[in-house]
This record gives C-alpha cells, structure tokens and sequence, in this order.
C-alpha cells in the first residue's frame, strides 16, 4: 500500500485528487451507495483470480489481503456512520489496520469465505448510505486522532479507500 508524503492519515484526498488511483472528491451524496457497490465488486471479482494469494512484491499485498482489508473498512465505515446519526459528535475507537492485517492473517483466510463477508460488509455501508436522511450529510465525529468528518466526509473517504484498493487489485 501506498502512501503520499504528509498523508499518512490519508485526509487529503477530500481536498484533492488521488494522483494514483484518479480518485476525486467531488462525489454526489446519491451516488455514493452505488459507486460503493461497484468499487467492492471490482474487489470481490479478483479474489476469483488464480493469483488471488500472491504479493507482487513485498512491500505489496496480494488480492486476498486487499480484499480482506476492503471487507473490513466497510464494517468500520459503517459502524462510523451509525455511531454518527446515533450520537452527536461521536469520537471512533482507533483501527490500527496494518495491525489488524497481521492479527487476523489476511493472507491466510479462505477467499471464498473473504467473497461472502465482503458482499455482505459493501451492502450494509452501501445501505446506510442509501439512508442517511436529508438533514443528517452534516453530523459530525472525529477519529482518535483529531481528524474530524462529516456523514458527507466520511462517505467520500471511504469510497476513496475502496476504488482505491479496487485500483491495487486490478493495475497489475
């Protein structure tokens, strides 16, 4: 996985175009849950592939482990947003992902398990987006790091993390 210079927290990419993946900010509210269904699909359609376990490199993960990941982004994502509708101005419990990575052995979990999981994580954050009420875009929460989102925000952020990683599994 990369990173740019300065954005370990990868906020900047509400601001401004990923300059690996293409990725803009300027998303729809509408257009989130479909584009959420779509970027995951492109995911779970390379776990299908007969490379799905190797890394390209070492620096690099193989398709399982960006899947796996995917899977789990979705479910914190949405586990942020419902904490965000639910409770003004929520604080998020920190996700130490590479942590997570190592702990839950993404390499090493079973793909067509990983393909379930997944579908079902994408349609849950692509649901409780589908129904966010008009007048809940602007809600507030913050990581444990002081970056703060907004429903809005926090949406195109996720997204970025999916497209982007359906990116990594399709460049090569």
């Amino acid at each position: 996985m990369t990173i740019e210079p300065d954005a370990k927290d990868w906020t900047w990419v509400l601001e401004r175009p990923c300059a690996e993946c293409g990725f803009t900010p300027e998303v729809p509210d509408d257009e989130l849950p479909a584009r959420i269904r779509t970027a995951v699909g492109t995911v779970h359609h390379a776990l299908h592939d007969a490379d799905v376990r190797e890394r390209p490199d070492a620096a690099t993960w193989s398709k399982l482990e960006y899947a796996a990941h995917v899977r789990d982004v979705c479910r914190i994502m949405r586990e942020r947003l419902v904490s965000m509708l639910e409770h003004d101005d929520p604080t998020f419990a920190n996700w130490d992902q590479d942590a997570t990575a190592i702990e839950e052995a993404y390499g090493e979990q079973r793909p067509p398990r990983v393909a379930i999981e997944l579908d079902v994580a994408a349609a849950d954050l692509a649901d409780a987006y589908a129904s966010v009420p008009a007048d809940a875009w602007e809600r507030t929460g913050s990581r444990s790091n002081g970056s703060r989102f907004t429903v809005r925000s926090l949406g195109v952020y996720a997204l970025h993390d999916l497209e982007h990683h359906a990116w990594d599994v399709t460049k090569g």
